[in-house]
């Protein structure tokens, strides 16, 4: 089954969203998005319902989003990603807390390249993880972008 892609603006720019069979199997920053071989630019069903929790997400009305992922990675960059949605919505986690969570303790680089990888960006929050010295570093879509929904999500955490 072929990919199919949906470019739309949100409030962190223009964003890819990847489907196949039935769930969410990329969300890109237009500045990372490749294109594919072997997909088309398609919107179905679920790409308006990814639209629509985002549009919440952006909005400060929704904190956890309930949509059906597949990201494809090593096992240790799924239980990567698996920790980074543990992480609650407007807190942050450093690369340490999470390689001591997924049971590589001295793996904070290996943490690094994860996040680096992820494929559904904002839904997996890669961009809750920061440095030990609490500064902002490493995210595909950018620092700017980054510091961006940290604000976001700390300006409606509490609401």
């Amino acid at each position: 089954m072929k990919t199919f892609y949906f470019y739309t603006y949100e409030g962190v720019g223009r964003l890819g969203i990847g489907v196949e069979s039935g769930r969410i199997t990329d969300i890109d920053f237009e500045k990372s998005s490749v294109s594919r071989s072997d997909s088309k630019i398609e919107e179905t069903e679920l790409h308006r319902e990814v639209f629509r929790q985002l549009q919440e997400y952006f909005s400060g009305s929704r904190k956890i989003f309930d949509l059906p992922l597949a990201p494809i990675g090593t096992d240790f960059q799924m239980r990567c990603w698996e920790a980074l949605l543990q992480i609650p919505y407007g807190e942050t986690r450093s690369y340490g807390d999470i390689a001591r969570s997924v049971e590589c303790p001295k793996g904070f680089r290996a943490v690094g390249m994860a996040n680096n990888r992820n494929p559904i960006s904002i839904v997996i929050p890669c961009h809750r993880v920061i440095g030990s010295d609490g500064k902002l570093v490493g995210f595909g879509g950018g620092l700017d972008i980054k510091k961006f929904l940290l604000d976001m999500e700390n300006r409606y955490a509490n609401s």
